[in-house]
């Protein structure tokens, strides 16, 4: 994930001035900066589904770019309960885990079969419902673009969950098509003005973001996917409450 979710509470705490489309703007930019150098680790990895990432990046585009338009009519306490929210939905979703078998048998058509190597000589053999896999990247970029988070936190448990990725391929292809998102979204901050007075703040966090990058890509080879997706849950819980029961 390109981190968001964890930056945009640490923005609204040393930040308590400043309104959501602000800190959304910088959060976005950090976000394209980490998820780019994110995709370059992962595509030297040869883990990055090009094909499918470029069909679900054409849709989250136009997503990001609405999300950050509507970003400049909410209020700071609505915008951090929703965050807040959303946050605790999809770490109790990825806490329960719905057995694939029962989401799979609803999902039969309109499949679209993939099938890649990656560096280690992994070999990865999948099939997905497009259609699907559109409407998740749709509602990733109007997510991305009104919370500025870069929308990995719902595109990666989507992937795994709704379309059957496998985890190391997801959380490559998901850095991808949010480099493409996040970039869309930040340009929309820039061209209404919300991004003005923010670069040295941007440059410090998104230098910081892609040496981190670059590690965490590195360090997703030696953690089990499992393992992976039960951080990330219970990450998003501790900042959900945080958010929730103590606002900043």
């Amino acid at each position: 994930m390109a981190g968001g979710f964890l930056l945009v509470p640490i923005l609204l705490f040393l930040y308590p001035e400043e309104t959501p489309a602000t800190i959304t703007s910088i959060t976005l930019t950090v976000a394209f900066f980490n998820a780019l150098s994110g995709s370059i680790a992962y595509g030297r990895l040869k883990r990055i589904d090009y094909r499918s990432g470029v069909s679900f990046s054409m849709v989250a585009v136009p997503g990001a770019i609405i999300g950050a338009f509507i970003i400049n009519y909410l209020s700071r306490g609505a915008f951090q309960y929703a965050f807040g929210s959303l946050l605790l939905l999809i770490a109790a979703y990825l806490t329960l885990r719905p057995d694939k078998r029962i989401t799979g048998s609803l999902l039969l058509k309109w499949q679209v079969s993939r099938s890649a190597t990656d560096r280690q000589g992994n070999h990865y053999k999948y099939s997905y419902n497009l259609p699907l896999g559109l409407v998740v990247a749709f509602a990733v970029g109007i997510v991305s673009g009104l919370l500025g988070i870069g929308g990995g936190i719902i595109h990666v448990p989507a992937l795994t969950q709704l379309l059957f990725f496998p985890v190391h391929l997801a959380t490559a292809t998901s850095h991808f098509v949010v480099a493409i998102s996040t970039l869309s979204a930040t340009l929309t901050h820039i061209a209404d003005g919300t991004f003005s007075g923010d670069i040295g703040r941007v440059a410090v966090l998104s230098a910081g973001a892609v040496i981190g990058a670059q590690f965490g890509a590195r360090l997703s080879q030696r953690v089990k996917g499992s393992l992976i997706v039960r951080l990330l849950a219970l990450g998003l819980a501790i900042v959900a409450l945080r958010l929730l029961i103590a606002p900043f």
